[in-house]
């Protein structure tokens, strides 16, 4: 299938073009590690992920880089307030470096829970200070950006490209500027490289002076160490156009003199029922207190999934409930394929068992291969479930093809369970007890052994032909 995305760079969708033949380096912005990550970050994580898995079902060798910011990332994009780690680590009386793992120890944990693929490097910022001074001496030499009094400024005007990606012109954005809010700057459109501040509590060295780097030459400098100076995709939320990859495509390309990014991916805002989400409005919820209130793990991720990054997606309680339903239904098809797989009779695969396969990979695969068309890629699985659930008398042969099936299409979504549960001796026991109380039609014992069971921590699940599967409950510690 032709493979397609809608590049932010053109505003148009693009047929994908590795620059190296069956090999994808994608670059994601990552957290700035100073508080506990949202469901509102992980969208855009979330996106990279499903790409990351799409990829890789088609066949690609993947380097996902994602970095993680824990200097330099101010409250004001304009080069102005508090640095937002240092604030916390004010706030808390704590070092910087500490906050900084405390909160990235979070995220990576929320990452987990979420069936999140690791990328192959998480580089940090502030390992990565010697790259970033190297790059401003280049683009210093260059004349595309200038020292006053231990800063670096970047010389928008000087760049002819600025402003291709989010589509605004240093005319526009300086018509609209406060005038004279920082008299260092020859622009005012123009941004910091490095900072010079005696209160910041993060210092490095510098031809400059003592300092810390700017937020977007972080990204420049640790995209082009680990994925080089040109490369494929570049991920993140529609926040971080302007003017964060704005200044990304700026620095990299006069630096290296190549074409920084060939395709750009931006997620869209995550509202939460209806509303813009924020501090104020309390629903800035993290993924514990989801599962705090009694939703699976999976759940949150096949919502945070299942509208087109390029839609604003209304995050609600209803639509975590519908994919926990939506999920079951999956799930459970999955315990008759393996109860089918192990106990039907045996034979050959017929036909239109596989013309339902591969009817329904392919299906798959052209959706996604149209920009992430995840709504017709769900619509594609659930059209093959309800096939397979139809399906009477397959053999041993044929279950475990649909559960291969499956399988496969998980691996993209991530929403399946697919660890096995260590399973106490005593739940067994008293699901053996349930079992028989069942088949002597003892309803009362039967509800009973289930009652203890799902007290002890797990969940009884019946499935076709008298049996049963346990898995540990969510809220389980």
């Amino acid at each position: 299938m032709t493979l397609q995305f809608y590049n932010t760079l053109t505003r148009q969708k693009e047929i994908f073009k590795p620059i190296e033949p069956g090999k994808v380096k994608i670059y994601s912005c990552g957290p700035t590690v100073y508080s506990h990550p949202h469901i509102g970050n992980f969208r855009s994580f979330l996106v990279a992920d499903l790409l990351k898995r799409f990829l890789v079902f088609k066949g690609f060798k993947v380097t996902h880089i994602m970095n993680i910011t824990d200097v330099g990332h101010l409250i004001d994009d304009a080069d102005e307030g508090a640095d937002k780690l240092e604030e916390q680590a004010k706030k808390q009386k704590k070092e910087p470096l500490e906050i900084a793992k405390f909160y990235a120890d979070s995220f990576f944990a929320a990452s987990k829970l979420l069936n999140i693929i690791p990328a192959d490097r998480y580089p940090k910022a502030t390992e990565h200070i010697d790259e970033m001074i190297e790059m401003v001496k280049i683009l210093i030499d260059k004349s595309y950006a200038y020292a006053v009094n231990g800063n670096v400024y970047y010389d928008v005007t000087k760049f002819k490209n600025y402003g291709q990606l989010s589509g605004n012109t240093i005319e526009d954005l300086n018509a609209g500027a406060r005038i004279g809010i920082n008299p260092e700057k020859k622009n005012p459109q123009d941004f910091a490289l490095w900072k010079h501040d005696e209160k910041h509590l993060q210092q490095w060295a510098s031809p400059w002076g003592k300092g810390f780097p700017g937020w977007h030459i972080e990204c420049s400098a640790m995209s082009s160490k680990y994925l080089g100076d040109e490369f494929d995709i570049h991920t993140g939320g529609e926040d971080n156009i302007f003017p964060h990859h704005e200044c990304e495509i700026a620095q990299s390309e006069a630096a290296s003199g190549k074409k920084f990014v060939h395709y750009w991916l931006h997620a869209r805002f995550l509202l939460f029922d209806g509303e813009k989400m924020s501090k104020s409005k309390g629903n800035l919820y993290t993924i514990d207190e989801l599962i705090e209130k009694g939703f699976r793990k999976n759940a949150v991720r096949y919502a945070l999934i299942s509208s087109h990054y390029k839609q604003n997606y209304n995050f609600t309680f209803d639509g975590l409930r519908a994919a926990e339903q939506a999920i079951d239904k999956i799930q459970q098809c999955v315990f008759r394929l393996t109860d089918l797989a192990g106990n039907a009779p045996q034979g050959e695969i017929s036909e239109q068992s596989q013309s339902l396969v591969n009817t329904c990979l392919a299906d798959f695969d052209e959706a996604l291969s149209d920009d992430l068309n995840i709504s017709k890629a769900l619509a594609v699985l659930f059209d093959f479930i309800r096939e397979a659930n139809k399906a009477d008398g397959i053999n041993i042969a044929e279950a475990k093809l649909f559960l291969k099936t499956i399988e496969k299409i998980d691996s993209v979504l991530g929403i399946l369970e697919t660890k096995k549960e260590d399973v106490p001796e005593e739940i067994i026991a008293l699901a053996e007890k349930r079992k028989q109380a069942r088949a002597d039609k003892d309803w009362a014992r039967a509800d009973s052994a289930r009652d203890e069971i799902a007290a002890k921590g797990w969940i009884l699940e019946d499935i076709p032909a008298g049996g049963y599967r346990i898995k540990r409950r969510e809220d389980t510690p």
